[in-house]
C-alpha cells in the first residue's frame, strides 16, 4: 500500500482541504519545496503563489495569498491567509485587478508605500490567473 500524507489547508474562512495525498509542493521563503511521506519535521513560510498536491495520481492546483506550513509525522498543515482551488478563481476579476494595478503603477512615485501595495496586488492577480489556467 502506498504511504500517504494527511494534508490540511486552513484559511480564516474555511477548511479547504483535509485529505490523504501522495505529495505536496509549495513555495517558501527559500524557494520551492516538495513534501513526500517520511519527510523530516519542517516549519516554513508559504509565499504568495501556487500550492500543488497529488491525490490518486491527479494534481490539484491552489492559489494562496501566503501563510505558514508545518510538517510533523506525515501530517502537512498549511495555515493560509487566503486559498482557492484553480476552478474557483474568477479570472475576469483577476484580469481587471491586474489591469488596474498596472495603470495605477504608472501614475505614482516608485518610492511611495502605495507603489509596493500596487506591485503586490499585480503579482497576486498574475498568480491567480496562472493558477486558474491549470484547472482540472
Amino acid at each position: 500500500m502506498l504511504q500517504m500524507l494527511n494534508l490540511e489547508i486552513i484559511t480564516p474562512r474555511r477548511l479547504l482541504v483535509n485529505e490523504e495525498v501522495e505529495m505536496v509542493e509549495a513555495r517558501g521563503e527559500l524557494g520551492e519545496f516538495g513534501i513526500l511521506p517520511g519527510h523530516i519535521k519542517f516549519l516554513t513560510t508559504i509565499e504568495i503563489g501556487e500550492i500543488r498536491y497529488v491525490k490518486d495520481g491527479k494534481t490539484r492546483h491552489i492559489f494562496t495569498g501566503g501563510g505558514f506550513g508545518e510538517v510533523v509525522d506525515d501530517k502537512v498543515t498549511l495555515l493560509l491567509d487566503t486559498a482557492e482551488f484553480a476552478e474557483e478563481i474568477d479570472v475576469e476579476r483577476a484580469k481587471e485587478t491586474a489591469k488596474w494595478a498596472e495603470s495605477s503603477l504608472k501614475e505614482i512615485s516608485f518610492d511611495s508605500a502605495e507603489y509596493l501595495m500596487l506591485e503586490l496586488a499585480l503579482y497576486r492577480a498574475i498568480m491567480r490567473i496562472s493558477v486558474a489556467s491549470k484547472k482540472l
